[in-house]
């Protein structure tokens, strides 16, 4: 399943969850500095979709905060259940 989210790196707290511009909204505490922002918005998704890490592959937006991502195994009952928090 493609998912688009928008990350929100430098966040106080770790959160999968709310709607920006049709994007889920991923808050990471990593700072936009050598992909670390991206890579914990990949293991935070993982957690919330309740997959392994590996299935969550970053499609494009690479040095963007708007990304898509391909999560193996997702369900979109979640990404619903995400999207409406």
């Amino acid at each position: 399943m493609r998912v688009i989210i928008r990350v929100r790196p430098g966040a106080s707290y770790e959160d999968v969850g709310g709607e920006y511009d049709g994007a889920l909204v991923v808050r990471v505490r990593e700072h936009a500095v050598d992909g670390r922002a991206t890579a914990a918005a990949l293991r935070a998704l993982a957690t919330a979709f309740g997959v392994r890490a590996q299935a969550v592959r970053l499609v494009t937006g690479a040095t963007s905060r708007t990304k898509v991502v391909e999560v193996d195994g997702g369900d979109p009952a979640d990404l619903d259940r995400l999207l409406a928090r």
